[in-house]
């Protein structure tokens, strides 16, 4: 059997697996769907999304890139963003990372990675300015998990930078963001940051409203 062939054999008793729990499942989900969380997240395939905090498919609209990066001249990430507040009035915005990040990891090293080097120039400035805090950790793995940590940390501050989320916040809507690391050692979530429900929790020079 081919290795796609595989996949296809999964799917279907996957799917069948389910109809027999909930014959209506996919019948529901066809009809629409409606997350109350978007969740950005890396792309490894070692953090499923849905698998990790107990939920079903139609429970939480992804997106996933290098280091769980939201850049404000990512057309994609800010569409993203966009539609989950506009179009899915999601009412929480979880930034998870993990740790022992290889998108991490790369921006402390002297190397090329191709195209990614462009991606992670944002947490490459980070680790720049972290360079005291970090240089005071003696074990590698301890320092690239720390940064880890900083990148999630940063990466909330830039989801409340967003004109979206910022216009939803604006007009009364019921928006949270989060941010939590995944340690893949033990499968268990980690919160990292007070929540941001609104334009007070963003640094007066960011506020646009």
């Amino acid at each position: 059997m081919q290795e796609i062939d595989k996949l296809f054999k999964n799917n279907q008793e996957w799917a069948e697996k389910i109809k027999a729990e909930d014959p209506e499942f996919f019948s529901r989900l066809a009809e629409q769907q409606n997350p109350e969380y978007l969740w950005i997240g890396c792309a490894d395939s070692r953090v499923p999304a849905n698998q990790l905090m107990g939920l079903v498919p139609g429970e939480v609209f992804v997106h996933r890139n290098i280091a769980n990066c939201v850049l404000q001249t990512d057309l994609n990430c800010q569409s993203v963003i966009y539609y989950a507040i506009a179009a899915l009035k999601v009412k929480h915005i979880i930034v998870t990372g993990h740790y022992n990040c290889g998108g991490v990891k790369a921006a402390t090293e002297g190397c090329r990675h191709g195209p990614a080097d462009h991606w992670i120039a944002n947490i490459r400035r980070l680790y720049a300015q972290k360079q005291d805090e970090l240089a005071s950790i003696e074990s590698e793995e301890d320092r690239i998990n720390r940064l880890c940590e900083l990148n999630v940390q940063q990466q909330v501050t830039n989801v409340s930078h967003s004109i979206y989320v910022q216009e939803a916040w604006a007009a009364g809507q019921e928006l949270t963001i989060h941010g939590c690391i995944y340690d893949l050692r033990d499968g268990l979530l980690k919160n990292l940051v007070e929540p941001i429900s609104g334009l007070d929790g963003v640094e007066p020079l960011y506020r646009l409203y």
